[in-house]
């Protein structure tokens, strides 16, 4: 039989294991919550992307480059842009499916 303590304690060790551990890399994961160690990757090679084009933006600027230098700066721009947005569609399709399930699950 389940008691409300041992509702309590799954609870707790669910939030326990569900803490963002990685709470600076999700600004750059296409998920809302880094789960796995595939999600740490794809947001740390996102990161590390994003770092490229800054990096680059820079150096093109210092040799006077400037047309490929807003090209960098664009990219750079538009990259967190979209990962937000996809992160944004993922909540948005999960908050859907919750409203379809019925009341008793």
């Amino acid at each position: 039989m389940i008691t409300r303590s041992k509702l309590v304690e799954q609870l707790r060790e669910y939030q326990i294991r569900s803490q963002h551990k990685w709470a600076a890399l999700t600004s750059f994961s296409p998920k809302p919550h880094i789960t796995t160690r595939q999600d740490v990757v794809v947001a740390l090679s996102y990161a590390l992307i994003f770092c490229f084009l800054i990096i680059s933006s820079y150096v093109t600027l210092y040799f006077k480059h400037f047309r490929l230098s807003a090209v960098f700066i664009c990219l750079g721009i538009l990259l967190p842009t979209c990962l937000k947005i996809s992160r944004h569609r993922k909540l948005s399709r999960k908050k859907e499916r919750r409203m379809l399930l019925p009341l008793s699950m």
